[in-house]
């Protein structure tokens, strides 16, 4: 029997190290505790839902929350010299993961420290990848090109394969008729994205739907409350006639559409792998931008854009994220058929590049295996 203490600390995170625990829990022989979301929560009494107050973003956020991260990194601290578990798996969530990697090595744990979901040191911070070589055991990355820039560092690592593959296919498999008439419109899983893209999306609706007559638009939120919210901005815009709020959800409506405009984020991933034609959009707050204009060190932000080494989906940032350059990007989309499809195509040779499904199980095979790696060393 071996012991797991796993860190999730976003809702992406919650559902990853959730499927990560099933598929080793199904091989017999495991127990979990930690921190992470609900569904990690149903399957262990030992974990507990830190997410309403873990998941946040921006750097102006984290920084209002100092103190009860600084609390939370000692209660893991503790609670790991504590329960002594053979290995802690860290999912995503670098600002605290990496940390709290740092800290128990400092600590002298003995035990197997993995890493489940890279963070985009690749984007940010490729001198981290240093760093992370001398503090982890083992890599499992989702995206192809990460296995050589970590391997590259002398840390095993291994490509899973990227879980949406899986959680997608029952959705493409339902080949949903495309609606030439329906717009996308997805700002966002959380509050202050809605907030600072929505009435972007609404201005360019507006534009839009006065250069094709009859032209409508859809529009979904992460939640009943975010439904409302969305529903309220589209009132106040006087587009009700005009924008379908909620009646689907957003995966269902980037398979419904003909084109779309969606919020920087894993929705971009979701729409290439649904075969979305779309642009992509992004505002934070002043702070947050200057912050990562210093330290980012990639061209793009869109992961579809990183995976192909080029602009294939249009971004749309900060000042640039303006109703009217939304307009004018569906625009084009819409009035040029053959660049619909030509993107469309483009976007299924980036998704075919993340594996043909199966990821969690390649994952719990990389996290059993971990333990075996001295051996099979020594044999070598």
């Amino acid at each position: 029997m071996k012991s797991l203490f796993l860190i999730a600390g976003e809702v992406s995170g919650d559902a990853h190290a959730s499927a990560l625990m099933e598929s080793l829990a199904g091989r017999g022989g495991w127990t979990f505790s930690g921190f992470g979301g609900p569904r990690m929560a149903a399957l262990a009494d030992g974990v507990e839902d830190w997410l309403g107050e873990a998941a946040v973003l921006g750097l102006w956020e984290v920084l209002k929350k100092y103190s009860y991260f600084r609390r939370k990194m000692e209660e893991a601290l503790a609670r790991i010299d504590r329960e002594r578990p053979d290995g802690v798996v860290l999912v995503d969530y670098p600002g605290f993961n990496l940390r709290l990697a740092e800290r128990l090595r400092r600590a002298g744990y003995s035990g197997k420290i993995l890493y489940y979901i890279s963070p985009q040191v690749w984007a940010w911070k490729k001198g981290r990848v240093r760093t992370m070589a001398r503090l982890l055991d083992r890599m499992i990355c989702i995206f192809p090109f990460e296995k050589e820039l970590y391997e590259a560092s002398g840390l095993p690592t291994v490509f899973a394969g990227h879980p949406l593959v899986d959680s997608l296919a029952p959705l493409v498999a339902r080949r949903m008729e495309r609606d030439e008439g329906l717009v996308a419109l997805l700002p966002g899983s959380r509050e202050r994205e809605i907030a600072a893209l929505f009435p972007r999306m609404l201005e360019a609706a507006s534009i839009l739907r006065s250069r094709f007559p009859g032209l409508r638009f859809a529009t979904a939120g992460a939640s009943p409350a975010l439904n409302a919210r969305l529903a309220e901005m589209v009132r106040e815009a006087g587009l009700e006639a005009d924008v379908e709020v909620g009646a689907s959800t957003s995966q269902e409506i980037m398979c419904r559409a003909t084109v779309g405009v969606v919020a920087s984020g894993t929705a971009t991933l979701e729409a290439a792998c649904l075969g979305l034609p779309y642009c992509l959009v992004y505002r934070v707050a002043w702070l947050t931008a200057f912050a990562a204009r210093r330290v980012l060190s990639v061209k793009h932000l869109g992961i579809v854009n990183v995976i192909a080494g080029r602009e294939l989906v249009r971004e749309l940032l900060q000042e640039r994220a303006s109703g009217a350059a939304i307009a004018e990007e569906l625009g084009r989309l819409l009035e040029d058929g053959d660049a619909r499809e030509a993107l469309r195509a483009e976007l299924a040779s980036v998704v075919a590049r993340l594996g043909e499904g199966g990821s969690h199980r390649r994952a719990a095979e990389a996290v059993a295996s971990a333990w075996s790696m001295e051996k099979e060393g020594a044999q070598a």
